[in-house]
């Protein structure tokens, strides 16, 4: 694998703009109890931290230079090693243009980058999908790019630390964004929007191969899958219906509910999480309208209903949610100005936040 050449410089920037958010688990929580925020910007990325557990002062932002970048997508593994999956764009000296899939690494909170390594192209005659990943218990990466020709392919690595090939997993008429779930049992599930329905991919066992796809006659608005393990070794799938527009929870085997709100445009940032003593599924998303949507309801208790605020803020792409140092629930978004802010939960019962804070 080839690093990539290092262009511009990599430090504290305050005068880079942020270009947009960034797909996946862009704010993270480290093993010190210190959030990290990221975000995308001409010619690389850009990174907060905070200072301290629980903040409220961030430093950054922290400029980290990948020429090329086109789309990235971050995942944190359960060693709190935080995976960044970028698409690279590069221009030959003859103005032809190649498209590949690039890795880096972030060991610890507020830490240097790793390079950034080059995973290739499964098709090397057809441009690779946006990357996404997932992280098994054992620290193995996965990452899911649709492929030219409409299918998932999938590039891991082997218990030895170096890379496998491309692996086929077929299917057909897939959506960008594909949605992997890692469950604690060390199985991985995908799930994917398709053309003609939803398309699930199961790994037989930890590190096993993946069957699949199966598929199911569901209508989900491609663009705005996510997913979360909600009860031991079972994942619920999460979207917008393309037919009636409202929020919908599904699991393998069960029936698609209903969870209202309006439309989502992309992606639901979802996180399991404890309110008030009960196991709630905490939900955030932009509307069509560009405002950001919270809600909140009991895990895999659709039936009992879900709540639903729409912020006073607008943002660029999905929100972002995590639990602090201190374990409150913290939302982040890209404004429309390109500036970033969170909020945390607010002390005292239910799901109130607290003002918005520019990191």
């Amino acid at each position: 694998m080839d690093a990539v050449p290092p262009a511009g410089r990599s430090g504290e920037d305050q005068g880079r703009v942020v270009s947009g958010a960034v797909h996946g688990k862009w704010l993270t929580l480290g093993k010190d109890g210190r959030l990290t925020l990221y975000a995308t910007t001409d010619g690389g990325l850009l990174r907060w931290t905070e200072t301290s557990a629980g903040g409220p002062e961030w430093s950054g932002p922290h400029f980290v230079a990948v020429p090329g970048l086109s789309h990235l997508t971050v995942v944190q593994g359960a060693d709190g090693y935080v995976h960044f999956l970028g698409r690279r764009e590069r221009r030959g000296a003859d103005g032809s243009r190649s498209v590949d899939v690039v890795h880096a690494i972030q060991y610890q909170t507020g830490l240097a980058v790793t390079d950034w390594r080059s995973l290739g192209t499964p098709h090397p005659d057809g441009e690779p999908g946006r990357p996404v990943g997932a992280v098994a218990p054992d620290g193995t990466v996965h990452v899911f790019v649709r492929g030219a020709h409409g299918g998932l392919m999938l590039r891991r690595e082997a218990p030895n630390g170096k890379w496998r090939a491309w692996e086929d997993l077929r299917g057909g008429g897939v959506a960008e964004l594909p949605v992997p779930v890692v469950l604690a049992s060390g199985r991985v599930e995908v799930c994917a929007a398709a053309e003609t329905g939803v398309l699930i991919w199961r790994q037989s066992a930890p590190g096993g191969d993946f069957a699949g796809p199966r598929g199911f006659a569901l209508r989900a608005a491609a663009g705005t899958v996510a997913g979360v393990e909600t009860a031991p070794d079972r994942a619920t799938f999460l979207w917008t219906d393309a037919d009636s527009g409202v929020a919908t929870a599904w699991r393998i085997g069960g029936w698609p509910s209903a969870l209202g709100g309006s439309p989502a445009e992309r992606p639901y940032a979802v996180l399991r999480t404890a309110v008030d003593g009960y196991d709630c599924l905490v939900l955030a998303y932009r509307d069509h309208d560009g405002s950001a949507v919270l809600g909140m309801g009991g895990t895999e208790n659709e039936e009992g209903g879900f709540w639903w605020y729409q912020l006073d803020e607008s943002c660029q792409g999905s929100p972002a949610l995590a639990r602090d140092g201190h374990g409150r629930v913290v939302l982040a978004l890209i404004g429309p100005d390109g500036v970033p802010k969170v909020a945390r939960q607010e002390e005292g019962g239910g799901l109130s936040l607290a003002r918005w804070h520019r990191p």
